[in-house]
């Protein structure tokens, strides 16, 4: 049998895989929105910055020798409102206690409270958008008018007056924890936080589930959970995600201002950032870097959850084209 030998292709018209894209990592959505996370510069450096501060108060006794309610003295003396310098990089306060130190165990209390408010809410408010969106009906019309109650609340009302609970009742005590405890203030703040979320997924919910994925899933024999919470929550994580960023920087406002008020966390040997501006507000004429540190911290880590939300919407935007 005679070998038919064809000619090679010219090396214009050959095609490699590379040039096809064959050879490349498919960019899945999580990949695109990675992609669109990075060239959102602010969002970024807010990134940085929110891991540095949040690394430094976790670590805190990394960073300094003292304990937040250890006294400053020298020579047996009181070093009560020392003025910024080496060594007290923050000044010390009335009770000549080092405000470095303070700011740094008092960002651990306030980041907890942000974090920890920010998933319990959104937990809560996910699953009841998504059940009453789902079922509709009567169990909709409760759970949205239970909702539109707490919404009718005043907030700070209502903060005020739940928080004094656990020093009267002894089932609050139980449910909460002892009065202006970490544990208290997180449950305050988590009972008034969770209902923008639930309507937010609500909404998206009632629009998904006329969709034919939600159909086919149901032709094939899927339970209503498995089809809330295996196709329908996962469509809603781009705004669970947006909300739950900045609802961290709302529990973290919320958390400083109970405490500047007095109804936050106990001040005496708990810092929290919102405490220590309480402590300090009336030295502000004379000793002003008292309340500029634990306000700088406020704000900068405030600003840095922002940020990084507003990058996070770009991110997750479906409707982005730019990759």
């Amino acid at each position: 049998m005679t070998e038919i030998l064809y000619p090679p292709l010219p090396a214009d018209t050959a095609v490699s895989s590379a040039a096809l894209g064959m050879g490349e990592k498919p960019l899945t959505p999580a990949r695109l929105a990675w992609r669109r996370y990075r060239r959102h510069k602010i969002a970024m450096v807010s990134t940085v910055v929110l891991l540095i501060v949040a690394f430094m108060c976790v670590f805190a006794p990394l960073f300094t020798k003292y304990d937040p309610n250890t006294q400053i003295r020298a020579n047996g003396v009181l070093q009560a409102f020392l003025h910024p310098q080496r060594g007290h990089w923050f000044g010390t306060n009335d009770k000549a206690r080092d405000m470095w130190a303070n700011v740094l165990y008092g960002g651990r209390i306030s980041l907890e409270v942000g974090f920890v408010v920010a998933i319990v809410t959104t937990i809560v408010g996910t699953i009841v958008g998504v059940v009453a969106g789902y079922y509709g009906g009567w169990l909709d019309n409760v759970l949205m008018r239970v909702t539109d109650l707490f919404i009718a609340i005043p907030f700070l009302i209502g903060t005020i007056l739940l928080s004094r609970l656990p020093g009267t009742q002894a089932w609050a005590r139980t449910l909460m924890g002892p009065p202006q405890s970490v544990r208290a203030v997180i449950f305050v703040i988590a009972v008034f936080f969770w209902m923008p979320v639930a309507r937010i997924i609500r909404g998206i919910v009632l629009s998904l589930k006329e969709k034919e994925f939600v159909e086919a899933a149901r032709a094939a024999g899927a339970s209503n959970f498995r089809i809330m919470f295996r196709h329908l929550v996962p469509n809603c994580t781009g705004q669970i995600i947006i909300n739950t960023t900045l609802a961290v920087a709302a529990a973290i406002l919320t958390e400083s201002a109970l405490s500047f008020l007095g109804f936050g966390v106990d001040s005496i040997f708990t810092p929290t950032w919102g405490n220590l501006l309480s402590n300090s507000q009336d030295s502000l004429d004379s000793y002003p870097y008292l309340v500029w540190a634990p306000g700088l911290a406020i704000v900068l880590t405030v600003l840095c959850v922002n940020f990084i939300g507003d990058g996070l919407r770009d991110a997750l935007d479906p409707k982005q084209l730019s990759i």
